[in-house]
């Protein structure tokens, strides 16, 4: 490895980030191809999982690829699902070293891809920026080892950890900077998760605003008995936007109707709803980011579920003192060494507000 490869990697890796939010199931993958120093290709996953980034960059490339090296940020796929495995394509376009940043652990290609490529007389080298890496494809890779999305808990609070007042205002504690930023990383997540009381108490529309976007993440509200208006956002936009309402089976059979009539999605669970099953329903329907905005209760379980991977809080410069309703619910803990605890990760200002983010120690 040479610092060139860590310098092609990252601008890969860059590459693959346009693609989040917008290509699960699959990973959002980016390919950079170089030939004496110059880039010839390049590529990243397509809205929806196609083109993959290598073809994409093979295509730009055209027969400039012949003896060129390819970056890629993940392990080019190896079998055949709606395309023809990537791998064969960079064969076919006789490049001489394919740089991997991490392995996929998808079982149809893990290790296979490294394997096919080597056979064909390509150099491979693998594990360039794979820490980065393995952050950016967090999400298929907790889809595919575990079952189910990965899980980002946002937060926005004031100093002291409240999110409202005692009578329930809200808007706005954090300024619209900060706001703005929240709007940002719900485009770069498959779906966007409340609880249905803070479905009830803002009626939110959970889309991305102010960005120029016609992307929209799924919309995700757990509600036990489907207890929520019809006729808040959520419910006037659920034909245009994907909206997934995860209830206990249990449910009334006529507010599942009148859901499914609106167009939202219903997937009911067994009662009660286990968070764990809740996730992994999403997985199974393809999402690999979900980005939950609370409310209280919710974050809690989250937690107390081991469910949460990364903590982003926003925190305001004001009081609402102990009276105020607060972030994160009960979590029953009786002692220290109980308490979920996250590695902090980055801490900056955002207008007036700060943003810590924190991830799994």
């Amino acid at each position: 490895m040479s610092g060139d490869d860590a310098r092609w990697m990252r601008t890969a890796l860059g590459l693959g980030a346009r693609g989040q939010g917008r290509v699960w199931p699959n990973p959002a993958v980016g390919c950079v191809i170089v030939r004496d120093g110059r880039v010839v290709g390049r590529g990243w996953t397509g809205p929806g999982g196609r083109p993959h980034a290598e073809t994409e960059a093979l295509r730009q490339a055209g027969k400039a690829a012949r003896g060129a090296t390819a970056y890629v940020t993940l392990e080019p796929c190896a079998h055949f699902g709606r395309t023809p495995p990537c791998v064969e394509a960079l064969i076919r376009a006789a490049l001489a070293r394919v740089v991997i940043a991490m392995g996929d652990p998808d079982p149809r290609t893990d290790g296979a891809g490294v394997k096919r490529l080597r056979a064909a007389g390509i150099a491979v080298t693998s594990g360039v920026e794979e820490r980065a890496a393995a952050r950016a494809h967090q999400g298929f890779v907790s889809r595919v080892t575990k079952g189910r999305p990965a899980l980002t808990l946002k937060l926005a609070s004031s100093l002291d950890g409240r999110i409202a007042t005692a009578s329930g205002e809200s808007q706005w504690i954090t300024g619209p900077e900060a706001r703005r930023a929240v709007h940002a990383m719900r485009a770069r997540h498959d779906a966007v998760l409340v609880g249905a009381g803070t479905a009830r108490a803002d009626d939110p529309s959970l889309t991305v605003r102010g960005l120029g976007m016609a992307h929209q993440p799924v919309r995700v509200v757990i509600s036990r008995r489907l207890d929520l208006p019809t006729d808040s956002q959520l419910a006037r936009s659920a034909r245009d936007i994907p909206l997934w309402l995860i209830c206990a089976e249990d449910a009334p059979e006529e507010r599942q109707a009148d859901w499914r009539d609106l167009g939202a999605e219903i997937i009911a669970l067994p009662a009660p709803i286990d968070l764990g099953q809740a996730l992994a329903a999403m997985g199974q329907r393809g999402l690999t980011r979900v980005f939950c905005e609370g409310g209280g209760a919710l974050a809690a379980s989250l937690l107390q579920a081991d469910l949460v991977d990364d903590l982003i809080s926003f925190t305001a410069g004001m009081a609402l003192g102990a009276e105020g309703l607060p972030a994160i619910g009960p979590l029953a803990l009786a002692a220290l060494d109980q308490a979920p605890r996250y590695a902090l990760r980055e801490t900056r200002q955002i207008g007036t507000d700060i943003l810590t983010h924190w991830s799994r120690a």
